[in-house]
């Protein structure tokens, strides 16, 4: 059998890379001895990523994409379908899993300046991959075509005809029809099964191949490639990846498995932040729900989105302040200027800077979901500028303040 196990392996090899593959990738790509808890989160965003493509690829096998039958397909899956109320709760569930994990990654980006040369792509391909994030998110939204969806999809696209001249036809394009209706659900249904999952598992997979070709940051922000072995040339404080860090990570799926059933079984619609009470009655277009909000992960920018005074009655600004917020990570390679990557040798600016930003970050995520009033509004306002001011203030910043000495090798 070992043998027969071995031909076929080198039948494969000769026709297919699967061995280099391996040996690039896992057992000879040798990443940093010192990862920490922060580290898990890429992995566990690339086990979500599995669990929302197979329960949609099942969630797709009765959903019907028709605003006459949409939500009572939905009604179906759960209540008649085989097993149907789970795989809608884990899909539902893992949206927001993915989100919290990819919060989780790109915080733990800020942490240890994993956006620095040499891994600036890297940077800006997470960052795409986030946007094809909130693309997907935005168009599953609504395919449950209950009240929150629906109205929820329609605040957004309006959104779009705040752009000056080309507005009106921009917002018209994106519903198919001069309200959200059948076209738009028809539209959003092939964008979010079809068109942005392709898009996301290429981003996804060139993240990682750009990762693996300069090679994983670390908690000590130093470059394990610069110190080997002179005769092995493996670097000295490296160790491969499998089975060190994929029996690591392992231990990593099992606490997240055990938290996301739990949140499965015990309390899917996690007190309406998850699952919107409104989404559970069907859409109706002559019933606006007392207040409309999105989902709890895009409840951050929909604040800085009312935060922003109109001009003239238009909501421009705030829609360009909105999508200011979301850009501004991407420019972060060239926005701080410290040469020292992990936080644990800065200055104390940044610290400050960035516990300020999480704060805020923390704050906005709360207003979004509430319903606006005066102070809400003034505090969201403050929270804005503290947002924005740790982009904008982060060449002066980093540039001034003092770091510790960093080690020339990975510190335990």
């Amino acid at each position: 059998m070992t043998s027969i196990a071995t031909q076929l392996l080198g039948w494969v090899d000769d026709r297919f890379p699967l061995s280099k593959l391996w040996r690039e990738h896992l057992s000879e790509y040798y990443a940093p001895k010192n990862f920490n808890f922060w580290y898990f989160f890429g992995s566990l965003a690339l086990l979500v990523l599995v669990i929302q493509l197979l329960t949609g690829i099942f969630l797709t096998m009765n959903y019907k994409p028709d605003a006459q039958l949409a939500f009572g397909s939905v009604e179906y899956i759960m209540r008649d379908v085989n097993w149907g109320w789970l795989i809608r709760y884990m899909h539902s569930t893992g949206a927001s899993a993915f989100f919290v994990v990819v919060y989780m990654h790109m915080f733990r980006g800020l942490l240890y300046g994993s956006y620095k040369k040499p891994r600036e792509l890297v940077w800006i391909f997470g960052m795409l991959i986030f946007l094809c994030l909130m693309a997907e998110a935005f168009f599953g939204y609504l395919l449950p075509w209950g009240q929150m969806s629906y109205w929820g999809a329609q605040v957004i696209i309006s959104l779009f005809g705040a752009v000056p001249f080309v507005g009106p036809e921009l917002a018209l394009w994106i519903r198919g029809d001069y309200v959200v209706a059948d076209a738009t659900l028809n539209r959003f249904f092939a964008f979010h099964v079809i068109a942005v999952p392709l898009v996301l598992v290429g981003l996804i997979a060139a993240h990682i191949i750009a990762l693996h070709e300069v090679g994983s940051n670390n908690p000590d922000g130093v470059e394990i490639k610069k110190l080997k072995d002179p005769n092995t040339h493996i670097p000295l404080d490296g160790i491969p990846f499998h089975p060190y860090y994929t029996v690591k990570d392992i231990v990593g799926v099992v606490v997240f498995l055990m938290l996301f059933v739990a949140v499965v079984f015990f309390t899917p619609e996690m007190g309406g932040l998850f699952l919107e009470h409104p989404n559970f009655e069907a859409a109706n277009p002559l019933k606006t729900p007392p207040h409309i909000a999105p989902v709890w992960y895009f409840t951050p920018y929909y604040a800085i989105l009312r935060a922003v005074p109109s001009i003239a009655g238009s909501a421009f600004p705030g829609v360009v302040a909105m999508g200011v917020s979301v850009m501004a990570f991407f420019f972060l390679p060239w926005l701080d200027r410290n040469p020292v990557k992990s936080i644990r040798y800065r200055g104390l600016c940044y610290k400050v800077a960035l516990g300020l930003f999480v704060v805020a970050f923390l704050v906005l995520g709360y207003l979004g979901m509430q319903a606006p009033s005066p102070l809400r509004t003034l505090t969201a306002q403050i929270c804005t500028i503290i947002y924005f001011a740790f982009f904008a203030l982060m060449p002066i910043y980093t540039k001034m303040e003092k770091n510790k000495p960093v080690p020339e090798r990975v510190t335990h």
